[in-house]
């Protein structure tokens, strides 16, 4: 287990305290996050033009999208795998490059391939399980598929953190990120759906704005069926693909980072509950020689 006490992000944190440490930490690490994020967006953007969303949008009969479907297999696990490792990286870097400037990018690169399997592993029971809920939250309207999204989202942020810092053992990921996603966990969810509200607006914006060259008008998008059926032809012009990279690059690093920050502060409760129990004793009665 790494010792991660000297971490800029370890503490007991506040929502306030949460937020300003992850614009503070964004802004100090920013050219490499960028860079690796970039990176990443313009790999998947590329891949994404090798699928025609303007057919499959077409496609009526269940059977022909079936098989349309299966054309797009590769390109659509290239994207999911390339996403999953780079996100797996990013979190290395986050973890370990405040800890130690030796942790480059390169060296994140390299020693985080340790953890990718495991995680892979632990995401596809993750949305096994998933699924489930989010069926069963469907059962009850509307309201129950969201809190069921924001608990499996609550859960997922905290898989990464827990295995870089404690061992990429799977069962023991699974019990500690049950265990520590559920310390204090109203407060984790809610700190989660407004992390997520913050990238949603942010995402919508920057969508906005780069459509602007290509519809003239934000509002066309949203008003004009006819410009908003043009989207997806978009996707395979250059500058858009470049332009959407570029957006990305500025929101991808921001979801490990909150991610981290979960975590430090539950394991800085976590810290301080066991201290305390140790001095005062396991009935927190204060021990008298």
């Amino acid at each position: 287990m790494a010792e991660i006490t000297g971490h800029p992000l370890y503490r007991i944190h506040t929502i306030d305290s949460a937020m300003n440490s992850l614009w503070e930490f964004y802004k100090k690490k920013f050219p490499v996050l960028f860079i690796i994020s970039l990176i990443v967006s313009l790999l998947t953007q590329y891949i994404s033009t090798r699928i025609n969303f303007t057919e499959l949008q077409t496609i009526t009969d269940p059977q022909e999208m079936l098989l349309r479907m299966r054309e797009y297999v590769v390109p659509m696990l290239l994207i999911t795998v390339l996403n999953l490792f780079f996100t797996t990286v990013i979190h290395y870097y986050v973890i370990y490059n405040p800890l130690s400037p030796e942790n480059t990018p390169i060296r994140c690169s390299i020693n985080s391939l340790s953890y990718f399997l495991p995680y892979l592993v632990i995401i596809i029971l993750l949305a096994f399980f998933g699924s489930i809920l989010l069926v069963l939250g469907l059962a009850a309207l509307i309201v129950g598929a969201f809190l069921a999204a924001l608990y499996i989202l609550t859960i997922y942020m905290f898989i990464l953190p827990v295995m870089m810092v404690e061992g990429p053992n799977i069962g023991n990921t699974i019990t500690r990120t049950i265990r520590l996603s559920h310390r204090n966990f109203w407060s984790n969810a809610g700190w989660t759906a407004v992390f997520l509200v913050i990238i949603i607006v942010i995402s919508v914006i920057f969508s906005g704005l780069i459509l602007l060259p290509f519809t003239g008008s934000f509002m066309k998008v949203f008003s004009n069926p006819e410009e908003a059926a043009a989207i997806p032809e978009l996707t395979s012009n250059p500058a858009y693909i470049i332009l959407t990279s570029v957006v990305n690059a500025f929101v991808f690093p921001l979801l490990p980072i909150f991610a981290s920050i979960l975590y430090f502060n539950g394991r800085a409760r976590e810290d301080q509950a066991d201290e305390e129990e140790t001095y005062n004793g396991p009935d927190n009665k204060v021990k008298v020689e």
